[in-house]
């Protein structure tokens, strides 16, 4: 039986502080970071763990941003040191997550030094332009702008974004042409929607600390 939150045993605290530092040391920003442990100590004493759920918000995660973060794991074998505060994963466990992107944070992914390559990309593949030059989330739809030779297209073009088999596609009506999003094979994303204009991911993965 789950544990509830009033009578959660030291062991349990104690690993959502390690997980908490695991976390924090794979982001360069997150805020708002909660962790539940649903698990006894003595669970938690022969490994296991019966459930984790993680939510957080603000998030930069190697320059990708992310408005909002929820994750859940069930089932995980541990080793956990409790002195160190350390923890192993046994296996690589399988976890469900959903996240959430608004228009300013794809925009500042897509348009920064670090990650503009793939904007164009997807501008030079699905625009038939050279460079991505916005991207506006808006009435629940994925608008882009693009230029070429320092032109700005000034009507933005409805792009909608499709799920096929895992993996993630932006598709533009106007010419049929689309293009998929790069993504780790790790992870196999599930539906994409957008909802009070941001846009929602929910994907499955593999992870490892």
């Amino acid at each position: 039986m789950w544990i509830q939150e009033k009578g959660k045993g030291i062991l349990a605290k104690l690993l959502e502080q390690a997980i908490k530092i695991l976390i924090k040391k794979e982001c360069k920003k997150i805020c708002n970071l909660k962790i539940k442990i649903f698990s006894s100590s003595t669970q938690i004493i022969k490994g296991e763990i019966q459930k984790i759920n993680i939510i957080a918000e603000d998030i930069n995660y190697k320059d990708l941003l992310f408005d909002q973060f929820e994750l859940e794991a069930n089932h995980l074998k541990i080793i956990f040191k409790i002195t160190k505060k350390e923890l192993y994963f046994i296996k690589k466990p399988i976890i469900k997550f959903k996240v959430s992107l608004s228009q300013n944070s794809l925009r500042t992914v897509l348009l920064s030094s670090n990650w503009n390559c793939i904007g164009n990309m997807i501008s030079k593949k699905i625009l038939n332009q050279e460079k991505l030059e916005d991207i506006e989330v808006k009435n629940d739809q994925l608008s882009m702008k693009a230029t070429e030779n320092n032109i700005t297209n000034n009507q933005g073009e409805i792009i909608n974004i499709k799920v096929r088999e895992g993996k993630v596609y932006l598709e533009n009506n106007n010419n049929n042409k689309a293009i998929q999003i790069p993504i780790e094979d790790k992870i196999y994303v599930t539906n994409v929607s957008i909802e009070n204009n941001l846009i929602n991911i929910f994907a499955n993965s593999l992870i490892s600390f």
